[in-house]
Protein backbone atom coordinates (compact mmCIF):
# COMPACT_ATOMS: atom_id res chain seq x y z
CA UNK A 1 0.00 0.00 0.00
CA UNK A 2 1.36 3.51 -1.26
CA UNK A 3 1.36 6.30 0.93
CA UNK A 4 -1.04 9.49 -0.42
CA UNK A 5 1.67 12.38 -1.47
CA UNK A 6 -1.33 14.74 -1.04
CA UNK A 7 -1.15 17.00 2.04
CA UNK A 8 -4.16 16.76 4.65
CA UNK A 9 -6.09 19.77 5.65
CA UNK A 10 -5.93 20.39 8.73
CA UNK A 11 -8.95 20.47 11.02
CA UNK A 12 -10.40 23.74 11.91
CA UNK A 13 -11.49 22.86 15.34
CA UNK A 14 -11.32 25.46 17.92
CA UNK A 15 -10.47 28.09 15.46
CA UNK A 16 -12.31 31.45 16.47
CA UNK A 17 -14.99 33.03 13.98
CA UNK A 18 -14.67 36.67 12.95
CA UNK A 19 -16.32 39.25 15.12
CA UNK A 20 -17.90 40.67 12.03
CA UNK A 21 -18.20 40.36 8.62
CA UNK A 22 -16.03 43.36 7.50
CA UNK A 23 -13.19 41.92 10.55
CA UNK A 24 -10.19 42.32 7.83
CA UNK A 25 -8.16 39.79 9.69
CA UNK A 26 -8.03 35.82 9.76
CA UNK A 27 -7.55 33.03 12.51
CA UNK A 28 -4.18 31.47 11.53
CA UNK A 29 -2.93 27.80 12.71
CA UNK A 30 -0.48 29.61 15.13
CA UNK A 31 -3.31 30.98 17.44
CA UNK A 32 -3.09 34.22 16.35
CA UNK A 33 -4.79 37.14 13.89
CA UNK A 34 -2.85 36.92 10.46
CA UNK A 35 -3.33 38.95 7.21
CA UNK A 36 -1.26 38.40 4.06
CA UNK A 37 -0.20 42.11 2.42
CA UNK A 38 1.91 41.80 -0.37
CA UNK A 39 2.51 38.41 -0.58
CA UNK A 40 3.65 38.25 2.80
CA UNK A 41 1.79 37.12 5.82
CA UNK A 42 1.77 39.59 9.10
CA UNK A 43 0.75 38.50 12.62
CA UNK A 44 -1.24 40.61 14.90
CA UNK A 45 -1.92 39.05 18.16
CA UNK A 46 -3.46 36.21 19.68
CA UNK A 47 -7.10 34.78 19.02
CA UNK A 48 -8.44 35.67 22.33
CA UNK A 49 -7.95 39.54 22.07
CA UNK A 50 -9.07 40.01 18.01
CA UNK A 51 -9.72 43.97 19.51
CA UNK A 52 -5.94 44.56 20.49
CA UNK A 53 -5.03 42.61 16.81
CA UNK A 54 -7.24 45.20 14.75
CA UNK A 55 -5.66 48.06 16.90
CA UNK A 56 -2.20 46.89 15.50
CA UNK A 57 -3.53 46.63 11.96
CA UNK A 58 -4.98 49.77 12.21
CA UNK A 59 -1.29 51.43 12.87
CA UNK A 60 0.41 48.87 10.94
CA UNK A 61 -1.70 49.11 7.58
CA UNK A 62 -0.26 52.02 5.90
CA UNK A 63 3.10 51.15 6.03
CA UNK A 64 2.52 47.31 5.32
CA UNK A 65 0.55 48.29 2.28
CA UNK A 66 3.06 51.16 1.13
CA UNK A 67 5.74 48.26 1.81
CA UNK A 68 7.51 49.72 4.72
CA UNK A 69 8.74 48.44 7.68
CA UNK A 70 6.04 49.32 10.43
CA UNK A 71 7.46 51.48 13.56
CA UNK A 72 6.47 51.56 17.02
CA UNK A 73 4.62 54.44 17.66
CA UNK A 74 6.10 55.75 21.04
CA UNK A 75 8.15 58.83 22.73
CA UNK A 76 10.19 59.13 20.17
CA UNK A 77 9.83 62.18 17.55
CA UNK A 78 8.08 61.38 14.97
CA UNK A 79 7.40 62.64 11.20
CA UNK A 80 3.65 63.67 12.08
CA UNK A 81 5.30 65.70 14.52
CA UNK A 82 8.04 67.13 12.32
CA UNK A 83 5.89 67.85 9.69
CA UNK A 84 3.32 69.67 11.88
CA UNK A 85 5.87 71.81 13.95
CA UNK A 86 7.88 72.72 10.27
CA UNK A 87 4.24 73.56 8.57
CA UNK A 88 2.81 75.74 11.48
CA UNK A 89 6.08 77.82 11.29
CA UNK A 90 6.75 78.52 7.83
CA UNK A 91 2.15 79.55 7.99
CA UNK A 92 3.66 81.92 10.60
CA UNK A 93 5.65 83.22 8.26
CA UNK A 94 3.12 83.37 5.34
CA UNK A 95 0.86 85.16 7.62
CA UNK A 96 3.92 87.82 8.81
CA UNK A 97 4.73 88.63 4.38
CA UNK A 98 8.28 86.72 5.05
CA UNK A 99 7.34 84.17 2.06
CA UNK A 100 5.07 84.14 -0.67
CA UNK A 101 1.55 82.18 -0.83
CA UNK A 102 3.56 80.12 -3.35
CA UNK A 103 6.61 79.10 -1.27
CA UNK A 104 4.06 78.11 1.29
CA UNK A 105 2.36 75.92 -1.02
CA UNK A 106 5.54 74.31 -1.98
CA UNK A 107 6.77 73.36 1.55
CA UNK A 108 2.70 71.95 2.30
CA UNK A 109 3.25 69.70 -1.00
CA UNK A 110 6.66 68.35 0.27
CA UNK A 111 5.69 67.41 4.29
CA UNK A 112 2.63 65.61 2.62
CA UNK A 113 4.94 63.82 0.03
CA UNK A 114 7.53 62.95 3.12
CA UNK A 115 4.35 61.34 4.96
CA UNK A 116 3.56 59.55 2.36
CA UNK A 117 7.32 58.17 1.72
CA UNK A 118 8.12 57.52 5.64
CA UNK A 119 4.38 57.26 7.21
CA UNK A 120 2.93 59.74 9.79
CA UNK A 121 4.58 57.16 12.67
CA UNK A 122 7.84 57.24 11.61
CA UNK A 123 10.81 58.17 14.24
CA UNK A 124 12.56 60.92 12.56
CA UNK A 125 15.59 59.31 13.39
CA UNK A 126 15.03 56.11 12.53
CA UNK A 127 15.23 57.46 8.83
CA UNK A 128 18.38 56.36 7.01
CA UNK A 129 19.77 56.83 3.74
CA UNK A 130 17.77 54.34 1.72
CA UNK A 131 14.87 55.82 2.73
CA UNK A 132 15.77 59.01 0.95
CA UNK A 133 17.13 57.03 -1.87
CA UNK A 134 13.56 55.28 -2.50
CA UNK A 135 12.02 59.14 -2.45
CA UNK A 136 14.60 60.56 -4.46
CA UNK A 137 13.90 57.54 -7.22
CA UNK A 138 10.41 58.22 -6.67
CA UNK A 139 10.34 61.69 -7.71
CA UNK A 140 12.99 61.10 -10.60
CA UNK A 141 10.32 58.60 -12.24
CA UNK A 142 7.76 61.60 -12.65
CA UNK A 143 9.45 65.09 -12.33
CA UNK A 144 12.30 66.77 -14.39
CA UNK A 145 15.63 67.39 -12.73
CA UNK A 146 15.17 71.15 -11.77
CA UNK A 147 11.69 69.74 -10.14
CA UNK A 148 13.75 67.14 -8.19
CA UNK A 149 16.64 69.67 -7.14
CA UNK A 150 14.25 72.01 -5.90
CA UNK A 151 12.26 69.16 -3.83
CA UNK A 152 15.42 67.89 -2.41
CA UNK A 153 16.29 71.30 -0.95
CA UNK A 154 12.87 71.55 0.27
CA UNK A 155 13.30 68.27 2.10
CA UNK A 156 16.75 69.42 3.69
CA UNK A 157 14.96 72.28 4.68
CA UNK A 158 12.18 70.47 6.64
CA UNK A 159 14.93 68.37 8.35
CA UNK A 160 17.61 71.58 8.83
CA UNK A 161 14.61 73.22 10.49
CA UNK A 162 14.01 70.51 13.00
CA UNK A 163 17.76 70.58 13.86
CA UNK A 164 18.35 74.02 14.50
CA UNK A 165 15.13 74.02 16.40
CA UNK A 166 16.62 71.47 18.64
CA UNK A 167 13.70 68.41 17.87
CA UNK A 168 16.74 66.39 16.58
CA UNK A 169 20.33 65.02 17.60
CA UNK A 170 21.41 65.76 13.72
CA UNK A 171 19.85 65.71 10.87
CA UNK A 172 19.49 62.30 9.07
CA UNK A 173 22.27 60.90 6.82
CA UNK A 174 20.69 61.37 3.27
CA UNK A 175 23.28 59.22 1.45
CA UNK A 176 25.06 60.09 -1.57
CA UNK A 177 22.14 59.62 -4.20
CA UNK A 178 20.07 61.97 -2.29
CA UNK A 179 21.62 65.00 -3.57
CA UNK A 180 20.64 68.00 -6.41
CA UNK A 181 21.06 67.36 -9.93
CA UNK A 182 24.88 68.17 -11.09
CA UNK A 183 25.74 71.28 -12.75
CA UNK A 184 26.97 69.10 -15.45
CA UNK A 185 23.69 67.05 -16.08
CA UNK A 186 21.76 70.82 -15.85
CA UNK A 187 23.74 72.26 -18.58
CA UNK A 188 23.22 69.19 -20.64
CA UNK A 189 19.33 69.88 -20.09
CA UNK A 190 19.94 73.67 -21.13
CA UNK A 191 22.02 72.24 -24.05
CA UNK A 192 18.96 69.46 -25.31
CA UNK A 193 16.18 72.53 -24.82
CA UNK A 194 17.92 74.68 -27.33
CA UNK A 195 18.74 78.63 -27.71
CA UNK A 196 16.29 80.87 -25.24
CA UNK A 197 16.83 83.74 -26.53
CA UNK A 198 15.09 86.56 -28.56
CA UNK A 199 16.41 88.40 -31.40
CA UNK A 200 16.59 91.58 -32.19
CA UNK A 201 14.02 91.48 -34.49
CA UNK A 202 11.80 89.49 -32.77
CA UNK A 203 11.92 92.19 -29.93
CA UNK A 204 11.14 95.02 -32.59
CA UNK A 205 8.29 92.84 -33.87
CA UNK A 206 6.70 92.32 -30.03
CA UNK A 207 6.95 96.23 -29.36
CA UNK A 208 5.73 97.12 -32.36
CA UNK A 209 2.51 94.83 -31.71
CA UNK A 210 2.27 95.09 -28.29
CA UNK A 211 -1.05 96.66 -26.53
CA UNK A 212 -0.39 99.71 -24.59
CA UNK A 213 0.41 98.08 -21.23
CA UNK A 214 2.34 95.18 -22.33
CA UNK A 215 4.33 96.94 -24.66
CA UNK A 216 5.67 98.86 -21.78
CA UNK A 217 6.11 95.59 -19.80
CA UNK A 218 8.07 94.67 -22.54
CA UNK A 219 10.66 97.79 -22.23
CA UNK A 220 10.80 97.23 -18.71
CA UNK A 221 12.08 93.40 -19.01
CA UNK A 222 14.15 94.54 -22.14
CA UNK A 223 15.25 97.47 -20.50
CA UNK A 224 16.09 96.98 -16.45
CA UNK A 225 15.33 93.36 -16.99
CA UNK A 226 12.18 93.09 -14.90
CA UNK A 227 10.00 89.59 -14.38
CA UNK A 228 6.58 88.94 -14.53
CA UNK A 229 6.18 89.27 -10.78
CA UNK A 230 8.51 92.32 -11.27
CA UNK A 231 5.66 94.46 -13.72
CA UNK A 232 2.95 93.18 -11.73
CA UNK A 233 4.15 94.00 -8.58
CA UNK A 234 5.97 97.35 -9.39
CA UNK A 235 5.18 100.19 -7.70
CA UNK A 236 4.48 103.89 -8.60
CA UNK A 237 6.75 105.18 -5.72
CA UNK A 238 9.32 102.83 -7.86
CA UNK A 239 9.19 105.48 -10.83
CA UNK A 240 11.21 108.48 -11.40
CA UNK A 241 9.98 109.22 -14.87
CA UNK A 242 11.01 112.65 -14.72
CA UNK A 243 14.73 111.73 -14.17
CA UNK A 244 14.34 108.79 -16.45
CA UNK A 245 15.40 105.82 -13.83
CA UNK A 246 13.47 103.15 -12.14
CA UNK A 247 14.48 102.03 -8.28
CA UNK A 248 12.40 98.97 -6.97
CA UNK A 249 13.98 95.64 -5.41
CA UNK A 250 13.61 91.93 -6.44
CA UNK A 251 10.42 91.09 -5.04
CA UNK A 252 12.18 87.80 -4.27
CA UNK A 253 15.48 88.65 -2.34
CA UNK A 254 14.63 92.36 -1.36
CA UNK A 255 17.82 93.00 -3.17
CA UNK A 256 18.06 96.76 -4.21
CA UNK A 257 17.96 97.50 -7.68
CA UNK A 258 18.41 100.96 -9.90
CA UNK A 259 18.44 101.29 -13.44
CA UNK A 260 18.17 104.36 -15.78
CA UNK A 261 15.11 104.56 -18.24
CA UNK A 262 15.48 104.56 -22.01
CA UNK A 263 13.47 107.67 -23.60
CA UNK A 264 11.34 105.14 -25.75
CA UNK A 265 10.74 103.03 -21.79
CA UNK A 266 9.20 106.25 -20.25
CA UNK A 267 7.58 107.49 -22.93
CA UNK A 268 5.71 103.80 -23.09
CA UNK A 269 5.10 104.29 -19.33
CA UNK A 270 3.93 107.42 -19.69
CA UNK A 271 1.01 106.40 -22.39
CA UNK A 272 0.39 103.05 -20.02
CA UNK A 273 -0.36 105.48 -17.05
CA UNK A 274 -2.33 107.52 -18.78
CA UNK A 275 -4.65 104.45 -19.97
CA UNK A 276 -4.79 103.04 -16.40
CA UNK A 277 -8.07 101.67 -15.13
CA UNK A 278 -9.58 102.71 -11.60
CA UNK A 279 -8.07 99.48 -9.32
CA UNK A 280 -11.41 97.72 -8.08
CA UNK A 281 -9.15 96.93 -4.81
CA UNK A 282 -8.27 100.11 -2.66
CA UNK A 283 -5.10 97.83 -1.47
CA UNK A 284 -3.75 97.83 -5.11
CA UNK A 285 -4.36 101.10 -6.08
CA UNK A 286 -0.49 102.00 -5.61
CA UNK A 287 0.50 99.30 -9.10
CA UNK A 288 1.72 100.92 -12.30
CA UNK A 289 0.07 98.02 -14.40
CA UNK A 290 -4.22 97.03 -13.65
CA UNK A 291 -5.98 94.56 -15.77
CA UNK A 292 -8.79 95.91 -17.58
CA UNK A 293 -11.11 95.44 -14.60
CA UNK A 294 -8.52 96.97 -12.16
CA UNK A 295 -6.79 93.74 -10.63
CA UNK A 296 -3.33 93.17 -10.55
CA UNK A 297 -2.03 91.24 -13.68
CA UNK A 298 -0.59 88.35 -11.63
CA UNK A 299 -2.29 87.05 -8.62
CA UNK A 300 -1.72 84.11 -6.10
CA UNK A 301 -4.27 82.73 -3.78
CA UNK A 302 -4.37 79.78 -1.75
CA UNK A 303 -7.28 77.17 -1.14
CA UNK A 304 -7.36 74.64 1.70
CA UNK A 305 -9.37 71.54 0.91
CA UNK A 306 -11.47 69.93 3.52
CA UNK A 307 -9.09 67.01 3.04
CA UNK A 308 -6.34 69.30 4.72
CA UNK A 309 -4.41 69.90 0.97
CA UNK A 310 -3.44 73.10 -0.23
CA UNK A 311 -4.58 74.72 -3.60
CA UNK A 312 -2.45 76.94 -5.24
CA UNK A 313 -4.37 79.17 -7.92
CA UNK A 314 -2.21 81.74 -10.02
CA UNK A 315 -3.32 83.67 -12.31
CA UNK A 316 -0.76 85.16 -14.75
CA UNK A 317 -2.44 87.73 -17.02
CA UNK A 318 1.55 88.48 -18.24
CA UNK A 319 2.29 84.88 -19.64
CA UNK A 320 -1.02 84.99 -21.05
CA UNK A 321 -0.92 88.25 -23.32
CA UNK A 322 2.83 87.43 -23.62
CA UNK A 323 2.11 83.89 -24.93
CA UNK A 324 -0.95 85.85 -27.46
CA UNK A 325 1.04 88.00 -29.00
CA UNK A 326 3.81 85.50 -29.83
CA UNK A 327 1.46 83.20 -31.30
CA UNK A 328 0.39 85.89 -33.20
CA UNK A 329 3.90 86.76 -34.65
CA UNK A 330 4.49 83.11 -34.72
CA UNK A 331 7.63 83.35 -32.27
CA UNK A 332 7.50 79.78 -31.06
CA UNK A 333 10.31 80.03 -29.57
CA UNK A 334 10.87 79.98 -25.74
CA UNK A 335 11.96 83.07 -24.28
CA UNK A 336 15.06 84.13 -22.09
CA UNK A 337 13.94 85.39 -18.64
CA UNK A 338 14.86 88.85 -18.99
CA UNK A 339 17.06 89.13 -16.26
CA UNK A 340 18.70 86.62 -17.48
CA UNK A 341 19.37 88.41 -21.21
CA UNK A 342 20.70 91.42 -19.10
CA UNK A 343 23.49 88.97 -17.30
CA UNK A 344 24.13 87.62 -20.30
CA UNK A 345 25.44 90.31 -22.46
CA UNK A 346 28.89 90.92 -22.45
CA UNK A 347 30.64 93.11 -20.15
CA UNK A 348 33.91 94.55 -19.14
CA UNK A 349 36.06 95.23 -16.88
CA UNK A 350 34.05 97.13 -14.22
CA UNK A 351 30.86 96.51 -15.15
CA UNK A 352 29.63 93.68 -13.70
CA UNK A 353 28.97 96.10 -10.56
CA UNK A 354 26.21 98.42 -12.91
CA UNK A 355 25.00 95.10 -14.16
CA UNK A 356 24.53 94.12 -10.73
CA UNK A 357 22.73 97.30 -9.36
CA UNK A 358 20.33 97.26 -12.42
CA UNK A 359 18.88 93.20 -11.89
CA UNK A 360 19.87 93.26 -8.13
CA UNK A 361 22.18 90.58 -7.96
CA UNK A 362 24.79 90.50 -5.28
CA UNK A 363 26.25 86.85 -6.21
CA UNK A 364 27.08 88.37 -9.85
CA UNK A 365 30.20 90.45 -7.99
CA UNK A 366 30.48 89.57 -4.34
CA UNK A 367 29.61 93.60 -3.29
CA UNK A 368 26.78 95.15 -2.20
CA UNK A 369 25.02 96.56 -4.77
CA UNK A 370 24.58 100.10 -3.12
CA UNK A 371 27.45 102.67 -3.84
CA UNK A 372 28.72 104.75 -1.65
CA UNK A 373 28.85 107.84 -2.76
CA UNK A 374 31.00 110.98 -1.54
CA UNK A 375 28.21 114.13 -1.62
CA UNK A 376 31.50 116.72 -1.53
CA UNK A 377 32.67 115.28 -4.47
CA UNK A 378 30.01 112.82 -6.67
CA UNK A 379 31.76 109.88 -7.87
CA UNK A 380 31.73 106.59 -6.41
CA UNK A 381 33.97 105.58 -3.78
CA UNK A 382 36.38 103.19 -2.96
CA UNK A 383 36.99 100.65 -6.29
CA UNK A 384 35.81 101.85 -9.66
CA UNK A 385 32.59 100.15 -9.97
CA UNK A 386 31.56 101.86 -12.83
CA UNK A 387 32.82 103.99 -15.63
CA UNK A 388 34.03 107.48 -14.85
CA UNK A 389 34.63 110.41 -16.80
CA UNK A 390 36.14 114.22 -16.10
CA UNK A 391 36.29 117.16 -17.32
CA UNK A 392 38.48 120.05 -16.64
CA UNK A 393 35.08 122.02 -15.00
CA UNK A 394 33.25 119.62 -12.86
CA UNK A 395 33.39 115.36 -11.63
CA UNK A 396 30.95 113.52 -13.52
CA UNK A 397 27.77 113.23 -11.28
CA UNK A 398 26.92 109.61 -9.53
CA UNK A 399 23.90 109.50 -11.61
CA UNK A 400 25.76 110.39 -14.94
CA UNK A 401 28.71 108.07 -13.97
CA UNK A 402 25.96 104.93 -13.50
CA UNK A 403 24.51 105.68 -16.62
CA UNK A 404 27.90 105.84 -18.22
CA UNK A 405 28.49 102.25 -17.46
CA UNK A 406 24.81 100.88 -17.71
CA UNK A 407 24.30 102.40 -20.76
CA UNK A 408 27.06 99.87 -21.98
CA UNK A 409 25.75 96.88 -20.02
CA UNK A 410 22.14 96.95 -20.53
CA UNK A 411 20.90 96.33 -23.92
CA UNK A 412 21.20 98.63 -26.31
CA UNK A 413 18.48 101.06 -28.02
CA UNK A 414 19.19 99.62 -31.39
CA UNK A 415 17.14 96.31 -30.70
CA UNK A 416 13.99 98.55 -30.91
CA UNK A 417 15.10 100.65 -33.48
CA UNK A 418 18.03 100.04 -36.31
CA UNK A 419 21.22 102.13 -36.01
CA UNK A 420 23.06 102.45 -38.77
CA UNK A 421 26.64 103.05 -36.32
CA UNK A 422 25.60 99.02 -34.88
CA UNK A 423 24.08 97.59 -38.00
CA UNK A 424 21.59 96.54 -35.70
Amino acid sequence: MSLSTRKRRKSKAGKPRKPSKDFPLFPHDNGQWAKKVRGKLHYFGLWNDPEAALNKWLAEKDDLLAGRTPRVSGDTFTVKELVNRFLTTKKLQLDSGEITPRTWADYHATCERLTDAFGLNRPVDDLASDDFERLRAGLAKTWGLVAVGNEIQRVRVVFKYADDAGLIDRQPRYGPAFRRPSKKALRKLRQSRGPRMFEADELRRMVAAAGVQLKAMILLGINAGFGNTDVARLPLSALDLDGGWVRYPRPKTGVDRRCPLWPETVEALRAALAKRPAAKDPANAGLVFLTRCGAPWARTTLKEGADGKVDVKSDDSVSKETTKLLKALGIARPGLPARELVVRLPGGRGRQPAVAIVVGGEALTGLDPVLEVDQRHPQVRGEPLVAQRRTPARAVSHKQALWESVRRTAPPISFLAKNEDTGL
